[in-house]
């Protein structure tokens, strides 16, 4: 299969003589392409068959491996069932079992009468007594004469046999082949860890720990091989993370003094007073772009704590020092609302707020004065800085966006802004903008510590004077008549009602791939539109209801969303689109299906979207699920004092691949576990640091340096 010379990491599978191109598709969908990609695509369990047994010793419950020869074998059509079962008769020199497998039946196709095979699986009885003791759906291994020497490893049965993530058509048996043909033909892979880090640790070397995590002879080198592959994740991060403080801290941005005037007169006028906690997140900043070197920072803080109006007092102080602002939005429906905002609090601003999103274009300079504009004319007044602040969506980086003199960048819930980002948005040679970050949800500290650890961090920890804790309730399928009742009461009183679904369509393929129990399996998955006729049709025929969602024009959302604030709507069902962005103090209840499928995170900004006006706020967490782990999850949205210890709870529940996504980090599962270990976390940093004072040429540690460098193409934490 294959050949004598080594094959190389970078080698791609379909390149490699014997692997066929139908498991080279299977393999893609997998995202295995290369053979660094298979090499890496590690298991997520292990079946233990390392107890083996003569057949006369077989106890029912036994999971046990066996050898011996295939005496007899047949398959027959079982029509009750719909299924192939074959069965077969295996004997050693102390007797003989039955083995079966059902819908399996190209196992007749391999095990023919005489063929000596290996055998593991769980030991059943037949409580009809036909059979007596049987084995279910043995995994099994035919074996030549040299495989019955001891010397020799099986690969499926008789050891820890890894169990990989698979695919329609692949399964961990052919994984497993695969992977030991390559890694029994492989290129020494170099080994970057420096050897002090391998030592302090007891980590193996790389080489080493490729075998044992795909091939263990005992579940202790699995584990420190799996230590050493989340930490040297983890500690190529830190390392980036410490890399891009560093690359920052050698560029020079505007240096913006004079603010403490400006803040006050302005504070003032305002028609609430700043919490203390925006006030310590205000000062934090304004420290920062005191300096040359630019500021980045993350701005954290509960939905309705009140990080736009800390954004835009430091926009404020940009524009007295004679610098532009861009505050980007990740939706239309909330760049309009930063710029209603702003446009409201500071009315006597005359310098010039624009919105700028993809079908609109508006400019206000100051009370009265806030007109329409055509996009080009308002691309014109931004590059004579006419426009000191600028606020809109992904549209602000594009090609004709050109600032005259950017000294300040706000980007709500994005926390990666590059320099290179930054810079050609400025359009000023060698001043790059200083950066501020605003975010929601909150995130638990070693997922910081690890994914931002670039940013420095400013929390808002209290909500505004006066608000009302809003009272949340878990509602089941027998109480939904009475939550139904009391919306409508509600509504009555002049109230309205967000009502939030998990998805837009109703057709799900695998409905099991959402769960977080067994028991949603036949759980059905509310749709927006399904929701929106039966709410407007049957539960609600006498009140007004609208839906919105992300498939919707741009026009249409912006419509709705201003029939809902003006009031002309009284329930509006809506897709997650609502989690960022909405602000209707008058809505009152937040009404949750299928609440089980999301994030306590996003719970927990769904729920702050109420609760922002006078009145007592309600959110009701729809659920049909009767699991324990479902209700304690959302027991844990009623409990937690903050976003904070939700956040916490929220990774404890689901995992860091959940909370973060992996496909947004690009990190193996391996080290998305270990965020949940916060002194991998410290220790992956403590020696990123010990590197990093060495320098960044990494004279000593060359094998380091190369893989850096690679990572950082890869990654694309920018």
């Amino acid at each position: 299969m294959y050949s004598m010379q080594k094959i190389l990491l970078s080698a791609e599978l379909h390149e490699i003589h014997g692997i066929g191109p139908r498991f080279v598709m299977k393999l893609k969908k997998l995202g295995i392409i290369t053979v660094k990609d298979l090499i890496w695509h590690f298991p997520t369990r292990y079946e233990d068959w390392r107890e083996t047994s003569s057949i006369e010793n077989l106890e029912a419950g036994d999971s046990k491996t066996i050898k011996g020869v295939i005496s007899e074998i047949e398959s027959r059509r079982s029509w009750k069932r719909r299924m192939t079962i074959v069965e077969a008769t295996i004997t050693d020199e102390t007797g003989s079992i039955k083995a079966v497998w059902f819908n399996q039946p190209y196992v007749k196709n391999i095990l023919h009468e005489g063929v000596m095979a290996s055998f593991a699986g769980k030991v059943m009885e037949d409580k009809k007594g036909k059979n007596g003791f049987y084995l279910s759906n043995p995994t099994y291994e035919v074996l030549s004469d040299t495989d019955l020497n001891e010397k020799t490893k099986t690969k499926h049965t008789g050891r820890l046999v890894p169990i990989y993530p698979e695919t329609k058509g692949l399964t961990s048996k052919g994984i497993r082949m695969l992977s030991q043909k390559i890694l029994d033909n492989i290129e020494p892979i170099k080994e970057f860890l420096p050897q002090e880090i391998l030592k302090y640790h007891n980590f193996p070397e790389i080489n080493v720990a490729i075998k044992n995590i795909h091939f263990p002879d005992n579940l202790n080198d699995v584990e420190l091989a799996k230590e050493r592959f989340a930490f040297e994740e983890l500690f190529l991060i830190q390392l980036n993370n410490l890399y891009q403080k560093f690359s920052l801290s050698k560029e020079n941005a505007p240096v913006m003094r004079s603010a403490e005037k400006i803040i006050s007169d302005t504070s003032k006028n305002l028609p609430f007073e700043l919490t203390q906690s925006q006030k310590e997140a205000l000062g934090e900043i304004l420290a920062d772009i005191k300096k040359s070197e630019p500021m980045n920072r993350l701005l954290q803080g509960d939905v309705g704590s009140g990080k736009t109006i800390v954004a835009g007092l430091v926009a404020l102080v940009a524009a007295h020092n004679g610098y532009q602002s861009a505050i980007m939005a990740p939706t239309e429906i909330l760049a309009r609302q930063h710029y209603r905002t702003l446009t409201s609090l500071f009315h006597d601003f005359a310098d010039g707020i624009g919105l700028l999103v993809s079908k609109e274009a508006r400019v206000s300079y100051g009370e009265d004065l806030e007109t329409d504009i055509k996009k080009p004319a308002l691309l014109k007044k931004v590059s004579e800085e006419e426009i000191k602040i600028l606020v809109g969506t992904h549209a602000l980086i594009e090609k004709g966006v050109i600032f005259k003199n950017l000294g300040l960048v706000v980007v709500d819930e994005q926390h990666r802004f590059g320099v290179k980002q930054r810079a050609a948005l400025s359009g000023h040679v060698g001043l790059v903008p200083h950066f501020l970050s605003m975010s929601a949800t909150p995130i638990p500290r070693t997922i910081m510590m690890t994914m931002f650890g670039d940013l420095n961090l400013s929390i808002i920890s209290e909500l505004p004077k006066g608000r009302k804790e809003i009272i949340t309730k878990i509602v089941d399928q027998e109480n939904r008549d009475k939550a139904y009742a009391f919306i409508r009461g509600q509504v009555r009183r002049g109230r309205q009602v967000f009502v939030v679904c998990p998805r837009i369509e109703s057709s799900v393929t695998n409905p099991v791939s959402y769960n977080l129990d067994s028991d949603w399996e036949q759980l059905e998955i509310k749709s927006v539109k399904e929701e929106y006729e039966k709410l407007a049709k049957i539960i609600f025929p006498d009140l007004k209801v609208a839906m919105l969602h992300g498939k919707m024009k741009s026009d249409e959302k912006a419509k709705t969303m201003s029939d809902f604030a003006g009031g002309k709507i009284d329930v509006l069902v809506s897709t997650s689109v609502i989690e960022v962005g909405v602000d209707v103090p008058n809505a009152s209840i937040m009404m949750i299906e299928g609440s089980e499928r999301f994030g306590l995170a996003q719970l927990y900004q769904f729920r702050g979207r109420v609760g922002r006006g006078q009145y007592q706020s309600f959110c009701f967490l729809f659920t049909e699920s009767s699991s324990m782990n479902t209700r304690d999850r959302l027991n844990s949205l009623i409990t937690a004092k903050n976003g904070l210890e939700l956040a916490e709870k929220d990774l404890k529940f689901r995992g860091p691949g959940e909370f973060m996504g992996r496909e947004q980090t690009g990190m193996p599962d391996v080290a998305m576990r270990a965020l949940q270990r916060p002194e991998l976390v410290k220790t992956s940093r403590d020696s990123a640091e010990l590197i990093a004072k060495q320098g960044w040429e990494m004279e000593n540690y060359p094998n380091l340096y190369e893989k850096f460098r690679e990572f950082r193409k890869e990654i694309h934490l920018e």
